[in-house]
């Protein structure tokens, strides 16, 4: 049985274009569109969709504010369409905050030649959402909300730059989901599938913490990060799947949010602690055996840019057994080749658990390679972390 998408977006142009690529599935089926937020809340209410695409500036009530309608009426996997501008980004987060769960770039010249490759991203994303969604109907309803900062965490010149509309809560409803989606990801159970051991961290041999993530984790690394105080002892390198643009407005919305400092990491900065140096969309960040990272630029030889799998490679290099690893949400196994590495110099892996995930993708596959040394749920990490490493 296909599943039923509604399409939100002020163009015709499109609405006509998307319909026909995501129609071209037959898993997919378009079952209405809309042309503004108050018409997707009425039609997401009537058809009862199992997936809405998103666009973010309309008339009448933007997408953000129909994103927290539709999520407090009947909550339903969306994902937002988004243009390639720094301000774009910025509203992204504010749709992943309000319980979007992935977003794709909108560029206009894909959509109008019809792009193939575009086509079978829409497709595969559209239904990893889906499958992940399936999964999580059974689970407990989460609610984030970034720790307030203190005042005193920040210099003055660092405070006057923070955003004056103050901080937004940040809330998924992982509850009934999608009346139509199937899932081949509810467990990690395998014929080679061992549960994962229990590894005490050794707070005086750790250097360096590094976090993998992809869809959905905007949101999880929101949670763990705002649980560390402004005083944690190890560096922190993020790599989290987004494209240019993207991760600078990420960056920045972290750094106002979390006690530690978060920034978008430059060619040559130093690893400190309190310091989280996020992966830059497009490159790659990779660690150097100097305390510094070294960014690069992206190639067509990872289908991810930055990628996880890089990074932790290069801290296994640097590191070796002195690395934390932390592996969250996220469709596909990138990472897991990177903690193999880790795992073979001795490093300790942590994974975020099923329950927690919006797709459990990547830990799942860490986990299926015997790499995990403990599974903990989101709202367990941040805390774990801020207990045993201070």
């Amino acid at each position: 049985m296909p599943l039923d998408v509604l399409i939100v977006d002020d163009s015709h142009f499109f609405q006509h274009r998307l319909t026909e690529m995501l129609n071209d599935h037959p898993d997919l089926n378009v079952i209405g569109v809309a042309s503004n937020g108050r018409e997707a809340v009425d039609k997401a209410k009537e058809l009862k969709p199992d997936l809405i695409t998103m666009d973010y500036e309309m008339p009448v009530m933007d997408g953000v504010s129909a994103i927290r309608q539709i999520m407090a009426d009947r909550p339903v996997p969306i994902m937002m369409f988004s243009s390639l501008t720094y301000e774009g980004a910025k509203t992204t987060l504010d749709a992943l905050e309000a319980g979007a769960v992935d977003f794709l770039p909108k560029n206009f010249a894909e959509i109008s030649k019809n792009s193939e490759a575009l086509k079978k991203k829409l497709h595969n994303r559209l239904l990893s959402i889906a499958k992940g969604a399936s999964s999580a109907a059974s689970r407990p309803k989460v609610r984030l909300a970034p720790a307030e900062k203190p005042a005193t965490t920040k210099t003055t010149s660092e405070r006057s730059t923070q955003d004056v509309r103050g901080k937004s809560s940040l809330s998924r409803d992982s509850g009934s989901l999608s009346k139509g989606a199937r899932t081949d990801l509810s467990s990690a159970q395998s014929e080679n599938y061992r549960p994962a051991r229990t590894k005490p961290l050794n707070k005086a041999s750790l250097k360096l913490v590094a976090i993998g993530a992809s869809t959905g984790g905007p949101v999880a690394l929101t949670d763990v990060l705002t649980k560390l105080p402004s005083n944690f002892p190890l560096p922190i390198v993020l790599t989290q799947h987004m494209p240019e643009n993207f991760t600078k407005a990420f960056a920045e919305r972290l750094n106002r949010q979390c006690q530690i400092q978060v920034k978008e990491a430059e060619d040559g900065d130093s690893l400190r602690p309190g310091l989280a140096l996020l992966a830059p969309g497009g490159k790659q960040m990779m660690i150097d055996r100097r305390n510094s990272v070294k960014i690069l630029p992206g190639d067509d030889r990872t289908n991810y840019k930055p990628s996880v799998d890089i990074t932790f490679g290069s801290a296994a290099n640097a590191y070796g057994a002195e690395v934390l690893a932390i592996v969250l949400t996220g469709m596909g196994s990138d990472g897991c080749e990177g903690a193999r590495l880790l795992k073979q110099r001795g490093a300790t892996i942590w994974g975020q658990d099923e329950a927690s995930c919006v797709i459990y993708g990547m830990p799942m596959a860490v986990a299926r390679a015997n790499l995990t040394d403990q599974v903990l749920s989101l709202k367990d990490i941040g805390p774990k972390l801020a207990k045993e490493l201070n």
